[in-house]
């Protein structure tokens, strides 16, 4: 059998679904990962955030999940796409033109296990891709960890909450550390929901 891994997810929604608002959809994706994984660790608190980019759409929704799987990196990918589409996305197959739209919810994959896939000079191609192709160019494999946790307060305050000695599997840097980095402005626009509710 599979050893567990430890897997985190970073989620996101700025659009009701059938009649259920972005706080529940969250509530909602985080209590489905959380019944459907191997070992259910610890979810973050929920956050309001400004869309991104600045002004794209509505504020966010985000937390970000722990859990241990005995799937494998393709596994979990493949298993957050379905949760987002019993949730109403339904992505591109290219992703192109969907990328920083509104949506009802985003699940990404932000670290298995440490693990940089599919090997480090990928992994830095996309880490380096110029923000005026970031929108329009999507990797036909998964690329781990995620190429921009560190530039995203909405990704690393809520990781604070659940892993803040987590360190990036590339430059080391943890993620308490990361979070120290941003400005008392970016920080003070990343908000806790007072007990869970918008």
């Amino acid at each position: 059998m599979n050893a567990l891994k430890t897997c985190l997810v970073s989620l996101g929604s700025n659009l009701p679904f059938r009649g259920r608002d972005k706080t529940d959809t969250i509530k909602f994706a985080l209590n489905t990962i959380f019944s459907e994984s191997d070992e259910p660790v610890k979810a973050s608190g929920l956050y309001r955030t400004p869309a991104w980019p600045p002004g794209s759409g509505p504020e966010f929704i985000n937390a970000v999940a722990m859990i241990r799987t005995r799937k494998s990196p393709e596994g979990c990918i493949r298993w957050l796409l379905t949760i987002e589409k019993r949730l109403g996305r339904h992505r591109e197959p290219d992703g192109r033109n969907t990328r920083w739209l509104p949506r009802v919810i985003d699940l990404d994959l932000l670290d298995v296990n440490g693990e940089v896939l599919p090997d480090l000079e990928t992994w830095r191609q996309w880490r380096d891709l110029p923000i005026s192709r970031q929108r329009t160019d999507t990797p036909n494999r998964l690329i781990l960890p995620h190429p921009r946790i560190e530039d995203r307060a909405f990704v690393v305050v809520p990781l604070c909450d659940v892993a803040p000695d987590w360190r990036h599997p590339v430059s080391g840097i943890p993620a308490k550390t990361m979070r120290e980095s941003f400005t008392e402005k970016v920080l003070a626009e990343i908000r806790p929901l007072e007990n869970g509710t918008a």
